[in-house]
């Protein structure tokens, strides 16, 4: 892979949506132009984001340069998981199923479920009061 060649990977979850593109390089993080580690000042989100790289032995080989739009750290953090082990697999296929034996692949469709008329959310009712 020549340093001007780029593999792309897309990552959703909840409202949250990171693309993904990884070139080989010396292992520089950029999520939205800043640091992964300033990005996700979460010891938490920090690790999860680069558990990609890590199952497949690949830290320091690819810079990743992604841009994440909507949701919170969370749902942000696991995008950018999803992304990235998308266009890992890409660039290796024979890394599949290590990436799929670790979660990595699948896609979490849980989002929030819509708020209903009557009730003061999706399920919970209003308060009653006797008096």
């Amino acid at each position: 892979m020549s340093t001007t060649q780029y593999i792309w990977g897309l990552g959703r979850r909840k409202t949250s949506v990171a693309r993904v593109r990884v070139t080989s390089g010396a292992g520089g993080f950029l999520i939205n132009g800043r640091p992964a580690d300033e990005f996700f000042p979460n010891l938490q989100t920090r690790n999860r984001v680069l558990e990609p790289l890590k199952v497949t032995g690949a830290e320091g080989s690819y810079d990743i340069r992604c841009q994440l739009d909507g949701g919170g750290p969370m749902s942000g953090a696991d995008a950018v998981v999803m992304g990235l082990a998308r266009a890992l697999m890409t660039i290796n296929p024979t890394w599949e199923p290590l990436l799929r034996e670790n979660k990595l692949l699948t896609r979490d469709s849980r989002k929030k479920e819509r708020k209903k008329y009557g009730r003061r959310g999706a399920r919970r009712g209003f308060q009653f009061s006797k008096r």
